[in-house]
């Protein structure tokens, strides 16, 4: 080789370093778009897992309401006196509060005052039945007594018979119920409602399967010949299926923090809006732990997103010629 030769492929050499070093090509593109690969999965699993969070805390928050409505009446018992004149009915009143005092099982007694029954009456009656806190001159209206009492814990299921007999002969007219009877339509309904969340979770999951599931086999429509290619090459389905998987999860990913983002703004919302009704009421209600069983749902639908990815790719690939 000549010295004009020898500098010739020098100045060549400098050349090319120079133009790499100025003009660098751009880097090669990946197998499988990533974009081909997602599709729509973000915005599809954003959606399904803002609804899933929001139905799944309704139903937590409904059986705070429910545990907490339970607490506050277990065990409460409400004795009226109504039907005879106003000094008959005090009579029986007094002579209630006294046998109940020494009926074994309970542990509070408490007859409401005027004040309170009147209160109680007032929004039913009006202002126009009621003067300086007593029922007009014209109304024939007695107010009935009320005495409020709470049994122990072992005498919750014996108590309201035992009750009824030890007013049998002091307070005939008087009527026992207790506070639970009327939580039991409540109760049902609650209930019923969480059956419902129940439901749409499970519809919410699988749609967000569905749609993976889709966009999996749009995305190997997409890229078959590639696919074929790193078959050619030595790939194996599993190699192919864990690209995938990693796409669609990733995507999950993506949506899922949105979503839950977005869910999570929703109940602070509807959380402040139901402040009035106290304590125990949508996100008032929600403890520590029902937060942390919300923030698993969407980790849950990355899992779910990433493995029905698998499963899809690898048995489209398997029927495959």
């Amino acid at each position: 080789m000549t010295r004009r030769e020898r500098a010739w492929i020098a100045v060549k050499r400098g050349a090319g370093a120079l133009r790499d070093r100025w003009f660098p090509e751009p880097a090669s593109a990946p197998l499988l778009s990533q974009k081909a690969v997602a599709g729509p999965v973000p915005w599809v699993i954003a959606i399904m897992t803002a609804l899933t969070v929001v139905a799944a805390a309704g139903g937590l928050a409904l059986g705070s309401i429910a545990r907490t409505a339970e607490a506050d009446l277990a065990g409460g018992v409400t004795v009226q006196i109504a039907g005879p004149a106003q000094a008959e009915t005090r009579k029986q009143a007094s002579a209630a509060v006294d046998a109940l005092r020494n009926l074994p099982g309970v542990t509070d007694v408490r007859r409401l005052p005027d004040a309170e029954r009147e209160a109680l009456l007032r929004p039913w009656l009006g202002d126009a039945a009621m003067e300086d806190g007593e029922p007009g001159e014209d109304s024939l209206l007695v107010l009935p007594e009320l005495i409020e009492l709470r049994l122990a814990a072992d005498a919750q299921d014996t108590g309201i018979e035992s009750i009824r007999e030890a007013l049998a002969e002091p307070a005939p007219d008087a009527t026992v119920s207790a506070d639970m009877e009327w939580l039991a339509p409540l109760e049902g309904a609650i209930s019923a409602l969480q059956w419902l969340a129940v439901a749409l979770v499970a519809l919410l999951v699988t749609a967000t399967a569905a749609s993976v599931l889709l966009a999996s086999r749009s995305a190997l429509a997409a890229n078959h010949d590639t696919i074929e290619i790193m078959h050619l090459l030595g790939a194996h389905d599993r190699q192919v299926a864990q690209m995938f998987q990693k796409a669609a999860g990733l995507s999950a990913a993506a949506g899922g923090a949105a979503g839950f983002a977005v869910a999570q703004a929703t109940i602070i919302a509807l959380g402040r809006r139901f402040a009035d009704l106290g304590p125990g009421n949508t996100a008032a209600g929600l403890h520590w732990y029902d937060w942390i069983a919300l923030a698993l749902i969407p980790i849950a639908g990355v899992a779910l997103a990433a493995f029905t990815a698998r499963i899809t790719v690898l048995a489209t690939l398997r029927r495959m010629p």
